[in-house]
């Protein structure tokens, strides 16, 4: 190597000193790296490879190194970087492959000084030794790690996981481009190699497998240390400059984390939680706790963070409008110029004081719920210490608040900060869940009629002390139900000749007590319309009937309701009306359709004529008259059965679905999406297109996967084989595979059916009964023998070999 002349200019006595600025670059930078003296700045990339000198108020490109018509792909930098010792003197990492080392101090265009070409594939990296001026160290996709002695044409060393000696016989006769093609993929990628700082012999590299690896340049046959890093590639990593045990490693993982490498095993002592994957991780100069991380993708931001309080950044530059691919800090000791390349085509050079503090916009308030329902609160000091109603902290006590005050730190550049915390403990039976197991036991969901559906679910709901939820499918019942089938459970009611009537509302009238008055009689008012108004006294008791409402026809079932109003009455009055010429046991009907009446209904009176005569000539009632309620006496009660329609007969169920569909997202946002998928089962094609599928999925999978945590697996399969969404009903089928052997030829099953497909022979005969099962089967995943389960559990009790008779030893578990 030629004799090396000094181009830079020295650094000043006086101190580095500039301003936040930028320049646009001709392409994309994929890295950068700076002299010594911080007074210039060399930029990379695939078709960019310049150099810039740091002034006060820009930067001033000095150098073009690309040159030529046709620029070589060694031009084609993957990283770059400036020897600390030897100011003229660069080290490039080609796409190809190549390493190339450059010399300023060359008179001619071209500052090219050697080449090495033993990489297969892209080098990812390449570090000089930070003393000694001829070592030069790269690590290359091709999972090999080459030491460079520049004063030598050829590495003097290699670096691999896997070591395959060339001089072997066995391999000695292979030619070079076939030894890397067959042993290429023994290693994996290597990302980052970086020297220590402190320690002259060793370097470390990081792995596209996680791996972290330490190595001793005296030893290439094997590694001093390995040991896993992230879960996924390690893309960078960095020695502290001042404590020789620290290493920092960034990964796919969005984690940087900090290591002891001072011990016996390498030991995580930090770690910081990004919001991207990390690409370049770079300590920060004379501040021990800080470090610089830039994002490969998404993120474009630069930060800075005290890896002492991981959780939000203590600086960050959001000048860039691309991914940052490179950062530097300006000089080794000054910690206030930062150095940044993006793949924006901008070089920025940031002050450090003009940096964002998130700690500034941080939300001073938390709250957080713990795994049994404990509250705990943080906030500022100042507003819990307003409250003086609030008493101090006994000890012992954990609902009272705990007050954390953090000690102010001279060295200490975070914002002092002083919180309180309230811790707030519940009562743990409060907040058990075992109605939540009962009722998902307990419910059903299909295979009786809607009415029983809601009636057992709202008797469940209602012995788990739980009344809004019983009401509720109460409610659901009278909605949807049609009118002639809303008679709840037990009601007692009487059955007239022409049919079955339904009764919303039943009394008996010897419970009622002595309230009843024995002067109540009904009285007829005559009018030019159908419809006849019956009074009760001295009673409130008014029963309107609609003859245009409700048309029947016997045998039908009527869209008729009654209740009964609050009126004081005897019995006798209403059930002892007979007629003279009828026996005893001849019913007597109230008409409750409207028509003419035509004379006046008195104490006892005889059967009305018309009626008698109606009964005689039509066994059947017209489409124009009602259909009646028999007023029977009964023995040991007496009964009144009179309504008014609560609703016109024909108003439609869908009236009530936006009243569901809010009730539905009621239950779902307070939390009981039990409530929700259970009646939206129940409901089905009744409610089902009022909520949109997206919903009805999110319902679905918040209530799967409580009744899987509660271990409810057979109700949890119950709700995805009733699902009608798409979305849920596959999860029964995704992850299933069922590999059957046949158990007589032992070939796999094809899964066309029980029959083999080669043998011909039905792979489900019982080995103990040899008759084929029809229901559940159970065989040996050994010897593929298997039948009934009862037969197989019986013959295995007794003797552990196959019942076939293979000489398995079978085992049931």
């Amino acid at each position: 190597m030629e004799k090396m002349s000094r181009v830079t200019t020295a650094l000043s006595s006086n101190a580095i000193s500039g301003r936040t600025m930028f320049c646009h670059l001709d392409a994309p930078a994929n890295a950068i790296s700076v002299c010594r003296d911080a007074t210039q700045v060399v930029v990379a990339g695939r078709n960019i490879f310049k150099i810039y000198a740091l002034e006060e108020e820009q930067f001033v490109e000095k150098l073009n190194l690309r040159v030529g018509r046709k620029p070589s792909l060694n031009f084609s930098c993957a990283d770059v970087m400036w020897h600390q010792m030897e100011e003229n003197l660069l080290a490039t990492a080609a796409t190809n492959g190549a390493v190339v080392t450059w010399n300023l101090g060359k008179p001619s265009r071209n500052k090219q000084e050697q080449l090495f070409t033993e990489h297969k594939r892209t080098v990812n990296k390449v570090c000089f030794h930070p003393t000694e001026v001829y070592m030069l160290l790269s690590g290359s996709q091709d999972g090999f790690m080459k030491c460079f002695d520049l004063r030598k044409k050829e590495s003097v060393s290699t670096f691999s996981v896997i070591q395959i000696s060339r001089n072997t016989p066995l391999f000695s006769y292979i030619p070079d481009d076939l030894f890397h093609t067959l042993f290429l993929g023994q290693s994996e990628s290597v990302r980052d190699v970086q020297f220590s700082m402190k320690d002259y012999f060793t370097f470390a590299a990081s792995f596209e497998n996680g791996n972290v690896q330490l190595w001793d340049i005296r030893r290439p046959d094997r590694y001093e240390r390995m040991f896993t890093a992230h879960t996924g590639p390690v893309f960078c990593c960095d020695w502290h400059p001042d404590d020789r045990g620290w290493l920092a490693t960034g990964g796919r993982d969005k984690m940087v984390k900090v290591w002891d490498m001072t011990t016996n095993r390498a030991k995580e002592i930090y770690c910081v939680q990004t919001i991207a994957s990390v690409a370049r991780v770079k300590w920060r100069p004379e501040r021990k706790y800080h470090l610089a991380t830039c994002s490969m993708m998404v993120d474009h931001n630069i930060y800075v963070w005290d890896i002492r309080r991981p959780f939000i950044p203590f600086a960050t530059f959001e000048e860039h409008k691309d991914v940052t691919t490179g950062i530097v800090w300006r000089h080794q000791h000054d910690p206030h110029f930062l150095l940044s390349g993006s793949k924006d085509s901008t070089l920025y050079q940031h002050m450090f004081k003009d940096a964002t503090r998130p700690v500034d916009k941080a939300n001073p308030e938390g709250l957080c719920f713990g795994l049994f329902g404990d509250l705990a609160f943080a906030a500022k000091e100042s507003l819990i210490s307003s409250d003086i109603s609030r008493k101090p902290y006994p000890g012992g006590d954990r609902r009272y608040p705990i007050f954390f005050f953090k000690k102010p730190d001279p060295t200490e550049q975070f914002a002092h900060v002083s919180s309180a915390l309230s811790v707030f403990e519940t009562d743990l039976d409060s907040n058990r869940m075992d109605w939540f197991v009962k009722t998902a036991q307990l419910y059903l969901l299909s295979g009786k009629p809607f009415a029983e559906l809601c009636d057992h679910n709202a008797k469940v709901a209602k012995e788990l002390k739980r009344p809004q939820v019983s009401t509720t499918w109460t409610m659901l019942r009278i909605m949807f139900s049609d009118p002639a089938n809303l008679t709840a459970p037990g009601t007692n009611h009487n059955l007239s000749k022409l049919g079955t009537l339904p009764l919303m509302n039943s009394f008996n009238m010897k419970e009622m007590g002595t309230g009843m008055g024995t002067e109540s009689r009904l009285e007829r008012s005559k009018g030019e319309s159908r419809q006849d108004n019956i009074h009760l006294e001295p009673g409130n008791l008014h029963i309107s009937n609609n003859n245009e409402e409700n048309e029947e026809t016997e045998g039908s079932e009527g869209q008729a309701e009654y209740m009964f109003g609050d009126a004081e009455l005897d019995d006798d009055d209403l059930y002892s009306m007979e007629h003279d010429n009828q026996t005893e046991e001849q019913e007597y009907t109230l008409p409750q359709e409207a028509f003419q009446l035509r004379h006046e209904i008195v104490d006892n009176p005889s059967a009305p004529e018309h009626l008698q005569q109606d009964k005689a000539d039509s066994p059947h009632v017209s489409g124009n008259e009602a259909e009646v309620t028999c007023l029977t006496p009964i023995e040991s009660f007496s009964l009144i059965s009179i309504s008014q329609p609560l609703f016109s007969p024909h108003l439609p169920a869908s009236f009530f679905c936006p009243i569901v569909r809010e009730m539905l997202s009621y239950y779902a946002e307070q939390g009981d999406v039990q409530m929700a998928i259970s009646v939206l089962i129940v409901l089905g094609d009744r409610i089902r297109k009022e909520i949109d599928d997206l919903t009805q999925e999110h319902w679905y999978m918040s209530y799967i996967d409580l009744l899987q945590r509660f271990e409810l697996w057979n109700v949890s399969n119950e709700v995805i084989k009733l699902s009608t969404c798409s979305a849920i009903t596959c999860l029964n089928q995704t992850s299933t595979t069922l590999h059957i052997n046949c158990s007589n030829c032992k070939r796999p099953m094809s899964n066309k059916g029980w029959i083999c497909d080669r043998c011909h022979q039905c792979a489900s005969v019982c080995a103990v009964c040899h008759h084929v099962v029809k229901g559940l089967f159970v065989w040996c995943q050994g010897c593929s023998h298997g039948g009934h389960l009862e037969h197989i559990m019986n013959w295995l009790k007794s003797s552990p070999h196959c019942p076939a008779g293979c000489g398995h030893l079978c085992e049931y578990t």
